[in-house]
């Protein structure tokens, strides 16, 4: 049986205590969703070549727009521009991103959400799942290992339309 790869949620906030608490609230997630944690887009690149490098996917992306170096809308579209990176699923979670900047998001950048800072964890969390279950729905054979964390109702439909169960 071929191990399966496993789906990484990269995170990217450069204030040290923001980042900790957005990771502290994405901890739900972490049972099947190894979570990455960068203070800038270079070091971001760095982490995801890693995961790349490693077989993993990079299925969910939490990012700053205001970053040391590059903009998170500019990193979004880099990721969206990039093959291997183009299936992830993108969040601006910023107080500072102006309408150009999210517009280029949205347009360039593959953008699947923006949230404002201050930012509620239920609203993260099912923003979360939803962009999640999206990107199994739409990348992964089987699904039945993602009904625990995920939109049980969408992957359950999923599951009825036909055969997504596998051990390939």
């Amino acid at each position: 049986m071929k191990n399966k790869a496993e789906i990484y949620i990269l995170i990217v906030e450069d204030e040290a205590g923001v980042l900790s608490a957005i990771v502290r609230d994405m901890e739900y997630f972490e049972e099947q969703f190894p979570i990455e944690m960068t203070e800038s887009v270079e070091e971001a690149r760095d982490v995801v070549k890693n995961i790349l490098d490693h077989n993993g996917q990079l299925g969910l992306v939490i990012c700053d727009h205001i970053l040391p170096g590059t903009h998170g809308a500019d990193f979004l579209v880099e990721l969206q521009n990039d093959e291997k990176t183009a299936k992830a699923m993108n969040v601006l979670l910023t107080g500072q991103a102006g309408l150009d900047e999210t517009i280029k998001a949205i347009n360039e950048g593959g953008l699947k959400h923006f949230i404002a800072k201050p930012w509620d964890k239920d609203e993260l969390i099912n923003i979360s799942i939803k962009l999640l279950t999206d990107y199994v729905i739409q990348n992964e054979n089987d699904l039945l290992p993602y009904m625990k964390l995920l939109d049980q109702e969408r992957i359950a439909a999923e599951l009825h339309k036909g055969s997504r169960l596998s051990d390939r």
